[in-house]
């Protein structure tokens, strides 16, 4: 009786019988998605999927609120320009996100798709958003953008990051 307890107690120490996401499992990746009445634009960078919240991964656009200034020299709040530029690519259509671990805020990290467009790129190119990891396909898009002077290189800014951490 003893030998079957101990056994029993082994088997369950091992995980042997036990679902494989109970073990730390989980799959790395995750598709999320939600139907266009579900999608909400949060700010520049981020989406909100139904209940779920996703940061777009590998960019970085201002904060609501971030002052930058358009060709003209004309003050504006670029933040909201990155949000509205952002909800234009989104376009009322359903969004499907992969995402690939969390931020420091608990937010999902994704590569997101609304139809065919791909959120994260066409934010870069458009110039609403910085490549924030080093030497990613969104560095040429970006530079391409600053080259064509759109978005937040048609003026001046300061780096959401620089930014934040002002503020």
């Amino acid at each position: 009786m003893l030998v079957l307890a101990v056994t029993a107690l082994a088997v369950l120490a091992s995980g042997i019988g036990l679902p494989p996401d109970l073990m730390g499992s989980a799959p790395r990746e995750q598709d999320w998605s939600a139907l266009a009445a579900e999608v909400r634009v949060v700010d520049g960078d981020t989406l909100r999927l139904g209940d779920r919240t996703v940061r777009l991964a590998g960019v970085d656009a201002p904060d609501r609120g971030e002052d930058c200034t358009d060709g003209a020299g004309r003050w504006f709040d670029c933040g909201a320009a990155a949000a509205e530029a952002l909800s234009r690519l989104v376009n009322g259509r359903s969004v499907v996100c992969l995402v690939s671990g969390r931020d420091r805020f608990g937010r999902g990290l994704g590569a997101c798709r609304a139809g065919g467009a791909e959120l994260n790129a066409g934010l870069v190119a458009s110039g609403w958003a910085l490549a924030d990891e080093a030497e990613t396909p969104l560095h040429r898009l970006e530079a391409e953008a600053r080259q064509a002077t759109r978005g937040l290189w048609a003026g001046g800014f300061t780096r959401p990051e620089t930014w934040r951490s002002r503020n």
